[in-house]
Order: structure tokens, then C-alpha cells, then sequence
């Protein structure tokens, strides 16, 4: 969404039917932090395998093998990274509420008095925040949910793990293979794989750092640079290490 340009805009942006839905897509969990982390992993490892082997002065096949097998291994442990990280986050969340529903349970009085004292810190006070109390409490769902949200600080909409693995792993296999299409393209010169490598891997980098930076309103081209800049200092340091260890794989 654009930011406002004027108050008609600004006004159109609060309407009762657009606040409905803003507030509903805000509460859906988003995928696109999965994608952009898998993306620039993905695009930044294959190319380190190409950078180096073309470092080192090793053949084209050796590129090809190890960023393959990087693309599919590293692909695979990034996703299930993340599939892991997710799934904590529901038995941490799943975990919590048992726990505070117990306290609703058995001290009802004392997770009352928390719902007061979280409300009073907000500037609520005398009946207003009695009644608040009030209707938090009469609720159990709501109560409990309140007390995850205000007191522990969890978040109650995560993202389903298989989703957020499987996002990972195609971004990661999307931007990744993109380091390896000139040495799979036949007809290319051997002179000129690894620069059009380079160039192609690039220009992976600042696309994903602008559909980043047009989704989250920030600047595209700083974004785009910010983003090619850091893949473009992993593939430098890469190659570097690649050039200081030629001298050792001859001699093996």
C-alpha cells in the first residue's frame, strides 16, 4: 500500500471498510521475510561455490557438481532451519497458554489484578478501567489471549512451519540456480562463464533487494544496493579465498 500523498488520500485510508481489511491482512502471517532470506542465502552460497572455483582456476565441472549439491543440501538445511524455528514458536505459544490458563483457573483473582495493572500502565484509569477489566475477564479466550499478547508479548497468528520451509527452500533454489545457468547454457565461451556468472548473480541480488525494499515502502534502489552489496562481499571474499588456495589444491 502507497503511502498517503494528501489528506483526501489519508482519508480514503480510514474509511470503515478499509480499516476492516487492513487490520485483517495485518493479522495474517506474512512469508515474504521467509522468501527474501531464502532467496539472498541461496543466491549468495552457489555463487561463493562459483566464485571460488573460478578462484581457483578448477574446471567448470567442479563448479557445476559442488553448486548443485550445495543448491539441494544447503537448500534443504536452510528450510528445515526454519521449519524448526517455526514449530518452537507454536509449542512455545502452545506451551504458554496452557500455563496462563491454569493461572485464569486456579488464581483468577491475582490474573485479574495483572489485567488491571497492564491497563493502568497504559493510562487507564477509575471506571473506564474497571469496565475494561470487566469485559476482558468475562471472556476466557479473551483473557487468556490477553495476557499472551500483554504480559508474555507472544504473538498469537505464527506462520504454519511446512509453509515457511517450503517458502525458504524455493527461494533459495529460485535465486541459487541463477549463479549456475551460464555454466549449464552450452554454446557460451569458457572465457566468459564466470563474468556473465557474476553479472547475472548481481543482478539476482539488487531484484531481490527492490521487491524487498516495494513491499516493505523503502527506497527501491537503496534496497536493491543494500542487498548487492552484502551478496557481492560474501562472492569477493569467496573468490579471494579461492585465489589464496590455488597454490594448495595443486599441490594435493
Amino acid at each position: 500500500m502507497k503511502a498517503p500523498q494528501n489528506l483526501q488520500d489519508l482519508r480514503a485510508q480510514h474509511e470503515v471498510a478499509v480499516i476492516e481489511a487492513r487490520l485483517a491482512a495485518a493479522k495474517q502471517s506474512s512469508y515474504l521475510g521467509d522468501a527474501v532470506l531464502g532467496s539472498i542465502d541461496g543466491c549468495v552460497t552457489t555463487f561463493a561455490v562459483v566464485a571460488g572455483t573460478a578462484g581457483a582456476a578448477l574446471p567448470a565441472g567442479v563448479a557445476i557438481v559442488l553448486g548443485l549439491a550445495n543448491l539441494v543440501a544447503d537448500g534443504f538445511s536452510m528450510a528445515a532451519s526454519n521449519y524448526q524455528r517455526a514449530k518452537s514458536e507454536h509449542e512455545l505459544l502452545a506451551r504458554a497458554r496452557t500455563i496462563e490458563e491454569m493461572h485464569v483457573h486456579e488464581v483468577p483473582e491475582g490474573e485479574r489484578e495483572e489485567v488491571r495493572q497492564i491497563y493502568a500502565a497504559k493510562g487507564f484509569q477509575g471506571e473506564i478501567l474497571e469496565e475494561i477489566v470487566n469485559g476482558i475477564t468475562q471472556d476466557r479466550k479473551l483473557w487468556v489471549d490477553t495476557m499472551l499478547t500483554e504480559e508474555l508479548g507472544l504473538r498469537l497468528d505464527l506462520p504454519n512451519p511446512g509453509i515457511a520451509a517450503l517458502t525458504t527452500f524455493l527461494g533459495f533454489c529460485a535465486a541459487g540456480i541463477v549463479p549456475l545457468l551460464p555454466y549449464l547454457l552450452p554454446g557460451l565461451p569458457a572465457s566468459q562463464v564466470f563474468p556473465v556468472s557474476a553479472a547475472a548473480t548481481g543482478l539476482t541480488f539488487f531484484a531481490i533487494g527492490v521487491l524487498k525494499g516495494r513491499t516493505l515502502q523503502y527506497p527501491l534502489f537503496k534496497s536493491g544496493m543494500e542487498t548487492l552489496l552484502v551478496g557481492g562481499a560474501a562472492a569477493a571474499l569467496a573468490y579471494l579465498a579461492g585465489i589464496l588456495l590455488k597454490g594448495l589444491v595443486g599441490s594435493i
